[in-house]
């Protein structure tokens, strides 16, 4: 199961995608895996695609084969797939699935692609400060050991920094491994994960991206499912599953039981204002009671997906400011410690 863990959302949407199109080209089942997996590159995809063409071949629906790999595929996926089978519209489900996938996959890599310019940022900064501590100073550092000339403060701590590091540098390198090894192995338990992630989403502008990102994840999911046909307690269960946040997967578990109490989505979003914005629940009430809620999920997941676009645009505006303030008291500390008992060197001559 580790193994298969590995296939990308990529490669989903291509399968359901290629394979929406040959259906309803009438080309068979059995038929159009076959020709799919040709196509795949990725040896392990290809294995399961071998296993899934192995059961239809034996009379099973393509759904239960799926639904042995629903770690893989997700639950949405399977369920959108089995209603598809049941009601005829296999291909038109899979063409829908390909399309919500899609919308997922560029929502993260907006996400990530926001991210690499301050983390190289980040890493210059820090990468140009090791060197200039760690090889630079070093050579020069005899010279101020040795003269009469009383060290500027900021000399004197690089000089303790350096010593140090000469010292304990290995160990520090391990240690900060050990610590990172630790921190996402406390990661995979799901209480740590989940007041990690509350952590972040209080926090003002990272916590933003969080809401958007994941209120237009839960939105284009729930509406998908309904769209398919799936009755709305099994939807949000099933949505639930499919979050990667902990505490959204939490929330939309209790909104599923508090509808099968009888009591609508609007009502628990309403007191859930922290994680769930108020025009949200707004629309979720106006869709509900207008018998139109899939088409205001589907709105809600354009509008925030609109929204994540515009704060990652103007990520680099916010972030960048503070990035060079940081790299220029980092650089500006050690060249001062570096230039200031030089200048003073040269002036006792």
């Amino acid at each position: 199961m580790n193994l298969f863990s590995r296939v990308s959302l990529q490669e989903k949407i291509l399968f359901a995608k290629h394979l929406s199109i040959m259906i309803r080209s009438g080309i068979p089942l059995v038929k159009s895996l076959g020709i799919i997996q040709h196509q795949i590159k990725s040896g392990t995809f290809r294995k399961i695609i071998d296993e899934l063409t192995v059961g239809v071949n034996n009379g099973q629906f393509l759904s239960a084969g799926l639904e042995r790999y629903a770690r893989i595929f997700g639950n949405a996926f399977v369920n959108i797939v089995k209603i598809g089978e049941t009601s005829g519209n296999l291909s038109e489900n899979l063409n829908y699935l390909s399309v919500e996938l899609k919308k997922k996959y560029d929502l993260e890599r907006k996400v990530r692609g926001a991210l690499i310019y301050p983390a190289i940022i980040l890493l210059a900064v820090f990468g140009l400060g090791a060197v200039l501590t760690l090889f630079i100073f070093p050579k020069i550092m005899p010279i101020f050991e040795r003269s009469k000339i009383i060290l500027p403060l900021p000399t004197r701590i690089l000089i303790v920094i350096v010593n140090f590091l000469s010292q304990y540098g290995l160990w520090v390198v391990i240690g900060l491994i050990a610590a990172a090894v630790i921190f996402k192995f406390l990661l995979k338990i799901p209480a740590v994960r989940f007041y990690y992630l509350r952590f972040f989403i209080a926090v003002p502008f990272i916590g933003r991206i969080i809401k958007s990102v994941n209120m237009a994840n839960f939105t284009r999911t729930l509406a998908t499912l309904i769209k398919s046909g799936v009755k709305i307690v099994e939807a949000l269960r099933i949505t639930a599953d499919s979050m990667g946040n902990e505490v959204y997967k939490r929330e939309i578990q209790a909104i599923a039981e508090e509808v099968r109490k009888g009591k609508t989505i609007a009502e628990y979003l309403m007191t859930r204002g922290r994680l769930f914005p108020m025009t949200a629940a707004q629309m979720v009430e106006v869709g509900e009671a207008a018998g139109n809620l899939e088409g205001n999920l589907v709105y809600l997941s354009e509008f925030y997906e609109e929204e994540v676009d515009d704060v990652l645009k103007n990520l680099s505006n916010t972030v960048e400011p503070a990035l060079i303030l940081v790299m220029g008291i980092i650089v500006g500390f050690i060249a001062l410690a570096i230039i200031t008992p030089i200048y003073a060197i040269t002036r006792s001559f």
